[in-house]
């Protein structure tokens, strides 16, 4: 007991120095309207070279105060040429007016290491200088558009020299959007979110009210589109007990003073038993307490993560348990795709989550975890599909049809459980897997 206390105050105290130092930013104009958060912001995010026929990626996180921490992908952007296991270099980075310096620190599955991958490299950044015409918009116009002179569709450019075995790079920034992003809602779909009301969710939903810009023509077209958003800490009323698509779109706040768990922290409940992780987790390893990752059964096959303030998709098959009475019969399943890229294939989920609903044959919703932060949802709806069978049929030998035949004639006189019938059965013959019910007499 002792023991515990002692970690449960440390954890307090852990707590209490995170959230005092990392502030939570959740839209890009409160980032952008702060001078001393711009330009970290608009440095940070996904970088694409080519050289020498060669593409690699680069991702830039942000930890404030013109620091960074950097992962180059040898073969190009995660779910775009890179997979998981293939070379990469890690560092840090940091800030000297146009220029960033990378401490190359550490090589990961590079066979053999590459010498001019140690070291420290000196990066030459260019923000493209907006048009004549657009600069006359005004201050508040240019840090909409991104601040620091930046172009709309511009992207920013950092350029390395080359040093000895390594060729000089061009990175320009990347702003990758889901392929199922803003996707309607299909025919016969459930709407469980579109930003109007909480029609579909339990006491205690919020909505966070977006002011959409005006556009001439828009509504008379009928254009505009609602931007309210949805908190997280909600949970939804129950769903009915079948397999279903889940479509759900998130974005992750900016808190670049934060670490680990508490950066932008929260989670899609599946039935509100099973966890997909929702973090901060832009340029980390994806283990399984990461986004995309179920905790305690896998990660993620590729780390999909966007930068924060960046609108991202899960779409979810969900399959759930089978139960016969309070007896499970078969585990629920799971497929992901996290930004349009398949992160989570056919997944078996073997128990809950800890810490939520326990496994159970009666149907819960979603539930949209909060865990501190303020993180925003929008755009969720659920698409129910038919059961596929347990197993699917095959020829069974004679002697194993005969056998089964008596096995019906006998249940007619004496009701019996299934598994009964395969215990009774004769031990040389082929065991078969039969469906899950009980004969009964007709009557």
């Amino acid at each position: 007991m002792r023991k515990q206390t002692h970690w449960l105050c440390a954890a307090l105290i852990l707590s209490f120095a995170v959230s005092a130092a990392a502030q939570e930013y959740t839209s890009r104009q409160e980032v952008l309207q702060n001078e001393e958060l711009r330009r970290d912001f608009n440095i940070q995010g996904e970088y694409l070279a080519t050289a020498e026929g060669h593409s690699v990626g680069l991702h830039l996180i942000a930890d404030g105060g013109g620091k960074f921490r950097f992962v180059a992908y040898v073969g190009g952007l995660p779910g775009e040429g890179w997979k998981r296991g293939e070379p990469r270099v890690l560092g840090t980075a940091v800030l000297d007016g146009d220029t960033i310096i990378f401490d190359l620190a550490e090589q990961r599955d590079l066979q053999p290491p590459v010498d001019s991958a140690k070291g420290e490299v000196r990066g030459t950044i260019t923000f493209p200088q907006r048009p004549q015409g657009e600069r006359q918009q005004g201050e508040q116009g240019a840090r909409q558009q991104g601040g620091q002179g930046q172009a709309r569709g511009v992207p920013v450019r950092i350029e390395t020299p080359a040093s000895g075995e390594r060729p000089a790079f061009v990175f320009e920034k990347q702003n990758r959007r889901s392929e199922t992003l803003n996707q309607r809602v299909p025919e016969g779909a459930v709407v469980i979110f579109d930003g109007t009301n909480l029609d579909k969710f339990r006491d205690g939903a919020r909505i966070n009210e977006v002011p959409v810009p005006q556009r001439e023509g828009a509504e008379q077209q009928g254009q505009r589109r609602n931007q309210n958003t949805l908190w997280a800490e909600a949970a939804t009323t129950a769903f009915e007990k079948k397999p279903y698509t889940m479509h759900v779109e998130f974005m992750l706040s900016y808190m670049p003073q934060a670490r680990g768990q508490a950066r932008s922290n929260s989670g899609v409940y599946i039935d509100e038993r099973y966890e997909l992780q929702v973090l901060d987790s832009f340029g980390l390893e994806g283990r399984d307490n990461e986004c995309g990752g179920f905790y305690q059964f896998a990660g993620p096959i590729v780390n999909m993560c966007f930068p924060p303030l960046t609108w991202q998709t899960y779409d979810i098959d969900f399959t759930p348990a089978r139960w016969d009475g309070d007896r499970k019969i078969a585990n629920a399943r799971v497929t992901v795709k996290h930004n349009g890229v398949l992160i989570q294939d056919n997944l078996e989920l073997k128990n809950h989550t800890p810490g939520r609903r326990n496994e159970g044959p009666e149907p819960l919703g979603l539930y949209l975890q909060g865990h501190g932060n303020k993180v925003q949802y929008r755009n969720i709806w659920i698409q129910y599909k038919d059961w596929e069978p347990l197993t699917q049929a095959v020829p069974l030998p004679a002697e194993v049809t005969q056998e089964a035949t008596v096995a019906v004639a006998k249940a007619e006189e004496e009701p019996a459980t299934i598994e009964e019938l395969q215990r009774n059965s004769s031990s040389s013959a082929p065991r078969v897997q039969f469906p899950r019910f009980r004969y009964v007499r007709q009557r």
